[in-house]
């Protein structure tokens, strides 16, 4: 990855990025750049890291604002030689103090907002790292990123491939996160290189325009950008925000084939699809990473293409161990009604899964509920500074997902819920499904169970309102709730992947922690 961009400007590559802002490391570089200029820009990166002490062997944190940039600043980390750690800026100061005591990074690459924003919380980010640069504004205790401009470029490092490549941190829905450390033969070797084919129908073409919307501080891009520029298309469109009026105006001056995006910009991206001209007018090909999206979404976009036959593919799999399931969708099967939680069956070749009983951990049969494991080869190497947790979840080569599924005799698995939010009557997932089928003025439906109680439903909406009738009308013939609660979606506390933190979501309405499942696979 190191040397990633090098190698495209040798080959010529013709792709042209287009950004929606400039890069936070580069805010006079414009919002267009080929393979030579991003192979430069990573070089005079990968100067940057040196000129501030990191070399090989070192670990480089990285936090900031959501841009493509957190992958360009760790490909240079791995040019140096280091490992990058890339930190979403959506985690709360006492997070990030948690998760840079155990990175003790060599060097903090971040900007004064978030040295402020922490600051005031009582954290002191720089106490963390050998050297903190700043991109942004000089700060005290911090290195400015002009002080470390212009010194020499060293040459690339090479890391062996069972060495760690990347930490990446998983999303963080009930607490802490972890931080996922990845080799070059598990996050590339294993993933990108399977990724990386020219399948008819999703495999990237040389005149594709590949547009994404995602959380860049996680692993899924840092995969995504050796993916996307080994297979060259003609244009790439980088997103960084989820507000439809600013995303509008990129998407339309290059109207996308493939659109990937987090299941939140896809909810927040929707209004788009019902105006004339819409940008997805020309998409082949949808991917959704990270969780499932509801059917009413995905019938939407499937319905703005113009394409004649579109589809759309989810992939069910964890920060651990990449992609495990996959499924499509046709606006045909989109007629039926389908689960967002039906993920399908295990990737062929690459992954295999096992529903087991959660106590006895013996298989349990088709149609009864289980425990997800999975086996994979791309499996994470570690959890760093929490080994015994990540020795924890394996059985017999095994690993522990921390999901409860239904194994259908086709092969295919549906979830029910997280293992921690468990319902005792029913699947949690499941009447959310119905509740954003039934409820169009839903962003989002969350099901929060407690235990001794019935669960409680949220229901998101534009301003935070729900109607009487509206409500008897969605849980009609559906399980015991308790009376819903509407919120906005900015009052819904979220990851750096725009995931719901139900815990924190439990605690803010109800004063309470607690929980149907026990959370020892969390």
């Amino acid at each position: 990855m190191g040397v990633l961009f090098d190698e495209c400007a040798a080959r010529r590559t013709a792709t042209t990025v287009h950004l929606d802002r400039p890069f936070d490391i580069a805010p006079d570089g414009g919002t267009e750049y080929g393979a030579v200029a991003l192979a430069g820009l990573v070089r005079d990166a990968a100067g940057w890291l040196s000129a501030a002490g990191a070399g090989r062997g070192d670990r480089v944190a990285i936090l900031k604002d959501n841009h493509w940039d957190y992958d360009l600043l760790a490909c240079a980390a791995a040019r140096v030689g280091a490992v990058p750690a890339q930190l979403s800026a959506q985690l709360s100061p006492d997070a990030l103090a948690i998760l840079l005591e155990r990175l003790a990074p060599a060097v903090l690459m971040t900007t004064a907002g978030q040295l402020e924003r922490c600051r005031a919380a009582g954290t002191d980010l720089t106490s963390f790292a050998r050297v903190t640069v700043t991109s942004d504004v000089a700060v005290p205790g911090a290195v400015h990123l002009d002080q470390v401009r212009g010194g020499r470029v060293p040459a690339p490092q090479r890391r062996g491939e069972d060495e760690p490549l990347v930490i990446d941190h998983t999303s963080g829905t009930t607490g802490v996160p972890k931080l996922v450390v990845h080799s070059t033969r598990t996050i590339i070797g294993e993933l990108a290189r399977f990724e990386a084919r020219r399948v008819p129908k999703i495999g990237v073409r040389g005149d594709d325009v590949v547009a994404t919307a995602s959380s860049y501080a996680h692993g899924r891009t840092f995969c995504w950008t050796a993916v996307v520029m080994s297979m060259a298309p003609r244009e790439v469109v980088i997103l960084t925000g989820q507000d439809p009026n600013r995303a509008d105006p990129v998407l339309r001056a290059h109207p996308p084939t493939i659109m990937e995006g987090l299941p939140a910009s896809y909810v927040r991206f929707r209004p788009l699809t019902e105006r004339l001209d819409n940008p997805f007018r020309r998409v082949r090909l949808y991917i959704s990473t990270y969780d499932a999206v509801h059917p009413p979404t995905i019938r939407a976009y499937l319905t703005a293409s113009r394409q004649r036959n579109p589809l759309w593919m989810d992939g069910w799999g964890q920060t651990e161990t990449g992609p495990l399931t996959f499924r499509f969708h046709t606006r045909r099967s989109l007629a039926r009604r389908q689960a967002a939680h039906d993920v399908g069956r295990p990737i062929p070749v690459k992954t295999r899964l096992r529903l087991v009983d959660p106590d006895t951990f013996r298989p349990v049969r088709p149609g009864q509920p289980g425990l997800v494991l999975a086996r994979t080869a791309a499996r994470c190497l570690d959890y760093l500074g929490e080994s015994q947790r990540w020795s924890d979840k394996q059985v017999g080569g095994w690993w522990i997902t921390g999901d409860l599924g239904v194994r259908r005799w086709d092969g295919s698995v549906r979830l029910l819920d997280r293992e921690v939010d468990r319902t005792p009557d029913g699947s949690c997932l499941e009447i959310e499904d119905v509740l954003e089928d039934r409820l169009p003025e839903a962003l989002e439906c969350v099901l929060l169970a407690e235990p001794g109680k019935p669960p409680l439903p949220v229901i998101i909406t534009a301003d935070g309102t729900l109607s009487p009738a509206a409500w008897r009308r969605a849980c009609r013939r559906l399980p015991q709730m308790q009376e819903p609660v509407s919120l906005r979606w900015d009052d819904v506390p979220r990851t750096g992947t725009a995931k719901v933190r139900r815990m924190d979501l439990r605690e803010q309405l109800t004063g309470s922690t607690a929980t149907c499942g026990t959370g020892r696979w969390t």
